[in-house]
Parts: structure tokens; sequence; C-alpha cells
């Protein structure tokens, strides 16, 4: 199937999201509108390329005739970077940390379950592999300041100004940042040393 260019990615989720608010869909106008398209018959020659790709019907004779045919919702998450998931890799600061996206990609609603705050970013290495992590993979995560005991997190080394992907176990006097690979051992560290992502 032929990837949506930029401007269909933004239609489609124009007539989601105005459908979702109004219960209805928008006029072609709406989308000129929104979209900042300079004309309708630009809108829709992106449209009849949304339909011939499956995502929607136009019914040209009703007026607002733009029927979704997808059920499952999409939305855009930004890919802001890297995790390590082996040795931890240095970043240069939590104050100087940017979570500006170098991309995004497309899931679906079923997958972020209508969470706020969802990032991606991309995993290098193999520490997280006996949990189907592997490097390469992109991985979605919700900022969050904790995580319960063995939940799978980005965690921030303070001191050693590195980041990396384990599962995080509190410990008492320490937390263990555990990998999800045999061949692996865990990183144990300070409580005060460690900051969930």
């Amino acid at each position: 199937m032929k990837a949506l260019s930029r401007r269909q990615k933004q239609i489609l989720s124009f007539i989601r999201s105005f459908q979702r608010k109004r219960g209805f869909p928008p006029s072609i106008r709406d989308i000129v509108s929104a979209c900042e398209i300079s004309s309708t018959s630009v809108a829709s020659y992106n449209l009849d390329i949304l339909q011939r790709l499956g995502f929607i019907r136009r019914h040209r004779d009703v007026s607002r005739g733009i029927e979704l045919l997808n059920a499952t919702e999409k939305r855009l998450v930004p890919l802001i970077g890297y995790i390590a998931a082996g040795s931890p890799i240095p970043v240069p600061t939590p104050e100087t940390f940017s979570t500006a996206p170098i991309d995004s990609i497309e899931v679906t609603e079923d997958l972020v379950k209508g969470r706020e705050n969802v990032y991606a970013l991309r995993v290098k290495g193999t520490s997280m592999i006996d949990e189907l992590i592997n490097d390469g993979d992109i991985i979605l995560l919700q900022q969050a300041e904790r995580v319960e005991n063995g939940e799978t997190a980005a965690v921030w080394l303070k001191g050693e100004k590195e980041v990396t992907l384990k599962k995080v176990y509190s410990e008492g006097e320490k937390v263990r940042l555990q990998p999800a690979n045999a061949e692996m051992k865990p990183i144990y560290a300070n409580p005060d040393n460690v900051e969930i992502q």
C-alpha cells in the first residue's frame, strides 16, 4: 500500500478529529480552511487518494458526504530519539535533553489507549530481547515520574548522565535495573541517582 503524504495524513487526522468532536464529517471547505490547502480541487484530489486507499468513502451527491471506513482510530506519536537497551548511552543533561520530535509515527488508538504524553523511541541494543524488544524496534512510552516494581521504563542515571531501558525494581536502599536478557547483568543504583523518564 502506498504511504500517505504529510498532507493526506493531516486531512485524515482532521476528518477524524472533526467527526469525533461534532458527530458529523467536515465539508471540503472545512478541510481547505483547517489544513491550509490552496483550493477545493487540491483537497478533492487528496480525498480521492484517501478513498482509493480505503480510508474513506465519498458520497459526492451528499453535503458533508465523507465516511470514515477504517473504524480503528489512529494518531500520530512523536518519535523523539533513541533509548539504550544494553549499556546506558550518554545524553547531554536532563535540562538540555530535547523532546522535540525527529519524526512521528502513526499508531492505532488501541496501542495508546487514550493516554496522553505518549512518545516513541528507537531501541539500540538487545538487553530487553526476552521482552520481545530488539535492536531497531520502536517502543511507545508514557511520560511518568514513577513506575510499579517490574515495569519497564526509560531510566535516567543522573550521576552518569546516561539513559537506559530496563525493568525497574525498588529494593530498599538500591534500585535494580534489570535487563530482560539472561546474558546481561542488572545495574544497581542509589534511588536518588535514578529518575524515571
